[in-house]
């Protein structure tokens, strides 16, 4: 039988503990390494070849966003199921566009993570039932704006370059703190771009930003 290779990659010791006693009892997967950081994932993918990265999207000295790009790039054969906590629609779209195949939040059941792991070793998307109508809910109350007529004036009021800057980082699903800290601005003022953004794009909410960056390409 061919075995499913599988690198778990989480900085924390449990929950890695934790993933490994998931799988160790089934007889079509094999726990072929663990990554302490998101360096020493991109190493250990390049040099264990796994069918699935579990991946954890808060890591240490490279972020899992990150990575999943940086493993477009270099291993596009290893395919990745985010295993998070962080159960936001910006967070998951972000993983998505990245590269990940599946998402998987810990606070699921064990026969879900095996079935993620089984599906998107197949090449087959996998999102929980949950996470999936979140994000269809999200997208369906995103309003879509009917083409312009040819030669009339723009519907929304241009993005400045910060603006651009911030949405382009929304659109990453970062948070307002990452934002600020990547940015060098105050939390407070990154909300009050975020909010002058929502208004000039036509938009309610931070989800419906992130569909439209995926949607448009805007900030990028």
């Amino acid at each position: 039988m061919n075995h499913i290779k599988i690198l778990i990659a989480d900085d924390h010791p449990m929950m890695r503990e934790a993933l490994k006693t998931a799988v160790q009892d089934e007889p079509d997967m094999q726990v072929v390494g663990e990554a302490t950081n998101g360096l020493e994932a991109l190493d250990l993918a390049r040099e264990l070849a796994p069918d699935v990265l579990l991946l954890d999207l808060l890591m240490p000295k490279l972020g899992g966003l990150e990575v999943l790009e940086r493993l477009q790039k270099e291993t596009p054969h290893v395919k990745v199921l985010v295993v998070s906590s962080l159960e936001d629609e910006g967070k998951i779209l972000a993983a998505v566009q990245s590269g990940a195949l599946g998402y998987f939040p810990k606070t699921a059941s064990r026969n879900y993570l095996l079935e993620g792991i089984r599906k998107v070793a197949d090449g087959v998307p996998y999102l929980p039932a949950g996470i999936a109508a979140m994000l269809f809910k999200g997208l369906r109350e995103m309003k879509v704006a009917a083409p312009e007529p040819q030669g009339s004036r723009p519907r929304h009021e241009p993005l400045t370059e910060r603006q651009a800057e911030v949405l382009r980082l929304v659109g990453d699903g970062r948070s307002d703190r990452e934002i600020g800290e990547i940015l060098h601005l105050t939390e407070a003022t990154v909300r009050s771009h975020v909010h002058n953004i929502l208004r000039r794009l036509d938009l309610e909410t931070r989800s419906q930003a992130v569909a439209y960056v995926l949607r448009t390409g805007a900030g990028k």
